[in-house]
């Protein structure tokens, strides 16, 4: 784990690659080094996230200053310019239900080869995908997803980067630090080793590459 700025932890990012960002709206995003991909004009990135938030706001602002070539999240009602991109063809959009995307990167983190779902049996969701009978019951296998840099939003860090996420901000930041080979944490505040107890640590330092400390995001 290495504590650097947020230009140099940004420029490890390389165009046409797979990013994972915590979320949920805006809530508990990394807003300084979204800002930060932005004003390094890097783009034709795979987006994986729950939403992409408000095109002000969060994930958003990537979409709008076409950062990403695709995304893969579970809605995009509340950002109007992710559907013109997508009905304009100017972004792909991959919709998968929030449940079955929570656990399909879940199964990317630990290792599992996919996940059987009784969600989208029946519907456009099910073509091209293996249906397994289960005691009867009829099962989508969705496959596990992983991406190569993982972007999160903690409250803080101590020295050896073990991460505290608050409140809501525990969304999909925790779940994304284990599904993908680079993690970067944006933090708020770093606390001295031995700060923080056992039981408030979300994600152990073993797990995290960079941390950066982040300003409040304009």
């Amino acid at each position: 784990m290495r504590i650097v700025e947020i230009s140099e932890a940004v420029s490890t990012v390389s165009e046409d690659s797979s990013v994972m960002v915590g979320g949920f709206l805006g809530c508990g995003s990394p807003d300084n080094l979204i800002n930060e991909i932005i004003t390094k004009k890097i783009s034709g990135l795979t987006v994986i996230a729950n939403d992409t938030a408000f095109p002000d706001k969060g994930i958003g602002k990537l979409i709008v200053n076409k950062c990403a070539c695709k995304v893969i999240v579970s809605h995009i009602g509340t950002n109007p310019e992710t559907q013109r991109q997508m009905m304009e063809g100017e972004l792909k959009v991959e919709l998968i239900p929030q449940g079955t995307l929570a656990e399909r990167i879940r199964a990317g983190g630990v290792g599992l080869g996919g996940i059987l779902t009784p969600t989208g049996v029946g519907t456009v969701i099910q073509e091209g995908k293996r249906v397994v009978a289960v005691e009867g019951r009829e099962y989508l296998l969705e496959l596990p997803l992983r991406a190569d840099y993982a972007l999160v939003k903690a409250k803080k860090a101590d020295y050896y980067g073990n991460l505290v996420f608050s409140l809501t901000a525990r969304n999909f930041n925790p779940l994304i630090v284990l599904a993908c080979d680079t993690v970067i944490a944006e933090v708020e505040e770093i606390v001295p080793v031995g700060a923080l107890t056992p039981d408030e640590i979300h994600i152990p330092g073993v797990l995290v590459d960079y941390i950066v400390v982040g300003r409040a995001a304009q």
